[in-house]
């Protein structure tokens, strides 16, 4: 595996990235690719003059063995010791920490039904890819694949930080974004930055549309295990209060399924102030939103706010291929279901969410993390 840096080259309002260098001799690197947040990477290597000047931030940072994931170099440092050597520690988070770079500005407001994944791409339009100074060069709009991005919604927002809000957009709805590297002719050593969305898939034993992936004791493939049931920030009743003072504060609730009670009820307050009850038409003219259509955009704004049980499984995993193949048989994103019979533990659709692939002189690990579906 071999370490690609790209150099990105901004000229006026447009941005040419270019292979620039190709590294294998690094000590370690850890790659931690997540699903629902933006995912980093560590690079430890000897200081040498050339190590310098290659790896400098603003500069990309990928791999020869994965063309989804690109990372951005955000901090080097440089540390001498007689003993072991002079050594570069490089980290970074990966492309979609750019749009972290921008707010939502000016409001976006969807009163109509719209499906998620044309909403996240109008956000990333208006706060990105507009002819102005907040343009990102390079980026474009790219794919969106998976039923998730289908579901409609109407909602409005201000002033959010652009990716944390894109993250919990696809916390809502299963799916997730990325911003990866797309060489724009084949050959040419030029490439765009694409905006993508996408959805896992379901390779649990509760379904046979896909091959089942099964990780056991039992198999041998499931080298260590830990597992959380934590209930600590559960919400599951919202109180939504909106536009308006005192008691003609526009108000509603939220709730899934049945209205919990007693001790089954988590209440939250959710000061949705920014959600405002006007919008402009087609033709600029400031006009009320209906009250049916407000408290939609109320609601869409506390199920943000509402925080399930959480169930989780922080596992090393089998890496030598034998039954399963990170990136071949399963992919981030993915549902699976896992067995520990030392402990009786079954949990039979559970989502990945996270991967950290760690190199280093010791070989090849897998460290997965995986959530309740």
């Amino acid at each position: 595996m071999q370490i690609e840096i790209y150099s990105m080259i901004v000229q006026e309002n447009q941005m040419q990235v270019q292979l620039e260098a190709i590294c294998d001799s690094f000590s370690s690197l850890l790659w931690d690719v997540e699903y629902y947040e933006c995912g980093q990477f560590e690079i430890y290597i000897a200081a040498t003059a050339q190590n310098l000047e290659i790896f400098q931030t603003g500069k990309i940072v990928g791999r020869d063995d994965d063309k989804l994931h690109f990372g951005i170099i955000e901090a080097v440092t440089l540390e001498t010791d007689a003993e072991n050597g002079d050594y570069l520690t490089i980290t970074g988070r990966f492309l979609m920490s750019l749009l972290s770079r921008r707010i939502i500005y000016p409001t976006l407001s969807f009163t109509k039904l719209t499906t998620y994944g044309e909403i996240l791409q109008m956000a990333v339009q208006k706060n990105c890819l507009q002819e102005d100074n907040r343009k990102i060069p390079g980026l474009e709009l790219g794919t969106i694949n998976g039923d998730c991005w289908s579901k409609t919604a109407k909602l409005q927002v201000s002033y959010d930080n652009l990716m944390d809000w894109i993250y919990e957009i696809c916390k809502l709805t299963g799916g997730t974004a990325n911003i990866r590297l797309q060489e724009t002719t084949a050959g040419s050593n030029l490439y765009q930055m694409r905006f993508e969305l996408s959805q896992g898939d379901d390779r649990s034993v509760l379904q046979d549309e896909n091959p089942h992936i099964v990780f056991s004791d039992s198999y041998n493939n499931l080298l260590s295990f830990s597992y959380a049931f934590d209930q600590t920030k559960y919400c599951n009743f919202a109180y939504i209060f909106g536009s308006g003072e005192g008691t003609a504060r526009k108000r509603t609730t939220l709730f899934s399924d049945n209205e919990p009670q007693y001790l089954n009820r988590y209440e939250v307050y959710v000061d949705a102030k920014d959600i405002s009850d006007e919008e402009q038409d087609e033709n600029g003219q400031t006009i009320q939103i209906s009250d049916a259509d407000y408290m939609e955009l109320l609601q869409e704004k506390g199920a943000e706010k509402l925080v399930p049980i959480t169930e989780t499984t922080e596992s090393t995993t089998a890496t030598d291929g034998r039954q399963y193949q990170y990136n071949r048989d399963y992919f981030l994103g993915d549902f699976v279901t896992i067995l520990h019979s030392r402990f009786g533990l079954s949990q039979e659709k559970m989502q990945l969410v996270g991967m950290i692939e760690s190199f280093d002189q010791n070989g090849y690990s897998l460290t997965p993390t995986f959530e309740k579906g």
